[in-house]
């Protein structure tokens, strides 16, 4: 138990607690601008980013992942915030969490297994196309200091690791551009210009909604889709960052984290959220491995917000669209070219799918839904491909059955058997010994075969079912029986 306390927490303290303060830095633009999204006052997307970053890192099963406020959370509770205002959002947040808990008990994370590489490959894309056009609206109406600050940034990330990779490039890049921005007096924009910060702790308190079931029939449907969306995006991002750490994580504590952060949240004035893939990718690009790392981002905002208020607002925003420049190049799969020439269609199709609807919606969720979606019907058509041989034995025709048998099969199924070419034989034999039966409609189509030839008087016989499809037909093909 202390060798895994310590592998998760004190393993790298000093890359963990740097990489956490360039990921603080990096939160605070995202944070304000979705508390903006979601039309509520900065601090609740601050507060939520400190507490849920906090407690995620004791609560949550992937060491070294970011979660705080996101754009896609933000997004779902648009309309509740326009009709009911903050404390319904932040209701909705408490019962998202409490939905997300329970899906963790009830092991949704398990379903990540029956999601495509495709998918996958099409969600990390898009995720970089959003990054990337989500930093474009800071350029409207500035002048070349943007545009150079963006570009100086990009090469400080670039060319700092290599000469050492103590400090992460990212921190240095903010640091030198805060500093010129603030001696040189730069006419540029900084993060004061997106909202005011305010010098305070968050404190605990209800919401104040009336505790019935008009309420619940407000928050419900919300809370739902929170609870979903922060699932789908915090258990890819997971995913992701397993991979990109060639390590292991717990899905399910990962689940049941996001639940109790959300919760916590809630009661502390924060509005929902969930893992960040952006700040995930900085963080592991930083050098950020263990829980420490994100303990050290939610509390080094904190202590950012409450003693540095002042000088935290005069970070150019020019140093942080550089950082998020460079986290979509890193986050982007530019093997997935190659995947377009190589991989079947199919593939390719799948993952085009995903990043387009991703990038028209401006939903991860939903672009992730409609891949797999795809996915699961253009592989169902794969493989409800069967052959049916047909060959004739004196008085008896039988056919060779060799494929699955299920609902997508069926029709390919009963259109192949002739019952006029049949009608002078005695007996119809159909050989399972290369098929099986998957479902109830597969016994159906079977049963619609075998009863138009008993109507025209020709006995049939199923021979070398396996035991399950045997089991299938002894069960469900009554009128057969």
């Amino acid at each position: 138990m202390f060798s895994q306390w310590r592998k998760e927490w004190v393993l790298q303290p000093k890359a963990d607690i740097l990489s956490g303060i360039v990921v603080a830095l990096a939160l605070v633009p995202e944070a304000i601008a979705f508390s903006l999204i979601a039309g509520v006052n900065p601090m609740v997307g601050l507060y939520a980013s400190v507490i849920i970053a906090i407690v995620i890192s004791i609560a949550g099963g992937r060491p070294g992942m970011i979660s705080a406020a996101t754009g896609a959370m933000a997004l779902v509770v648009v309309q509740l915030v326009k009709d009911h205002g903050v404390d319904y959002l932040l209701a909705a947040g408490i019962l998202a969490g409490v939905f997300q808990i329970v899906l963790g008990v009830l092991g949704v994370a398990k379903l990540l297994r029956f999601i495509p590489r495709a998918v996958m490959v099409g969600f990390v894309n898009a995720l970089a196309i959003l990054i990337f056009s989500a930093q474009l609206p800071q350029f409207a109406g500035q002048n070349w200091i943007m545009y150079a600050m963006v570009a100086a940034s990009l090469a400080i990330i670039l060319i700092f690791p290599r000469f050492t990779k103590v400090i992460p490039a990212p921190l240095v890049a903010i640091t030198i551009m805060t500093v010129l921005t603030v001696v040189l007096s730069l006419d540029t924009r900084v993060i004061g210009d997106m909202g005011q910060i305010s010098a305070s702790l968050p404190s605990f308190f209800l919401p104040n909604v009336p505790f019935s079931l008009e309420t619940l029939q407000i928050i419900f449907p919300y809370a739902l889709s929170l609870a979903f969306v922060g699932l789908i995006e915090s258990l890819l991002t997971a995913r992701i960052v397993d991979e990109m750490t060639d390590t292991t994580s717990n899905k399910t504590t990962e689940s049941r984290g996001q639940g109790i952060a959300n919760i916590i949240a809630g009661f502390f004035g924060g509005m929902p959220g969930c893992a960040m893939i952006g700040q995930s990718v900085i963080n592991v690009t930083s050098g950020g491995r263990g829980r420490l790392s994100t303990f050290t981002a939610g509390a080094f905002l904190m202590l950012l917000m409450v003693t540095m208020n002042d000088l935290l607002m005069t970070i150019p925003m020019g140093a942080l669209v550089g950082v998020m420049f460079f986290v979509s190049y890193a986050t982007f799969d530019w093997g997935s070219f190659k995947m377009l020439k190589d991989s079947p269609k199919s593939d390719s199709a799948v993952m085009l799918a995903t990043v387009l609807v991703t990038v028209l919606t401006d939903d991860l969720s939903m672009g992730v839904l409609v891949g797999i979606l795809l996915a699961a019907i253009l592989f169902a058509s794969k493989i409800s491909r069967i052959d049916i041989k047909r060959r004739e034995e004196g008085t008896t025709v039988v056919y060779a059955i060799n494929g699955p048998i299920f609902f997508a099969s069926t029709t390919a199924f009963v259109e192949r058997f002739d019952l006029t070419a049949d009608a002078s034989f005695k007996q119809v034999t159909l050989d399972f010994t290369a098929a099986h039966l998957f479902d109830d409609s597969a016994t159906e189509a079977i049963e619609t075969v075998v009863l138009k030839y008993q109507a025209a008087g020709i006995k049939t016989e199923l021979v070398s079912l396996n035991e399950e499809s045997q089991a299938l037909v002894d069960r469900l093909a009554r009128r057969i029986a």
